[in-house]
């Protein structure tokens, strides 16, 4: 699993709060992922996001904008799995 923290390169505090959420809710739910946080404005450009910070999980935008809840990105990384068995069923 890849999570991104997308922000801007003057971004301050959001971003740092936003990466330690994630880092909380992966321990919290005792997972493993890759996590990145970007301060790039080309990479926001390119994955079509204006406000930050942003949170993409597996390249899919979940959050933007503002700083998401520990519990807010368990229940985005509890949904994972079943979107991925769900599309297996149907490949």
């Amino acid at each position: 699993m890849r999570i991104d923290v997308l922000c801007k390169p003057e971004g301050g505090k959001k971003c740092e709060r936003a990466l330690a959420v994630v880092r909380e809710a992966l321990d919290n739910l005792g997972m493993e992922a890759e996590v990145h946080l970007f301060r790039d404005r080309r990479k926001m450009i390119d994955n079509r996001v204006y406000v930050s910070p942003a949170l993409m999980v597996d390249d899919v935008l979940r959050v933007a904008g503002r700083v998401p809840s520990v519990d807010e990105v368990e229940r985005i990384l509890r949904e994972r799995p079943r979107y991925l068995k769900r599309m297996q069923n149907v490949a």
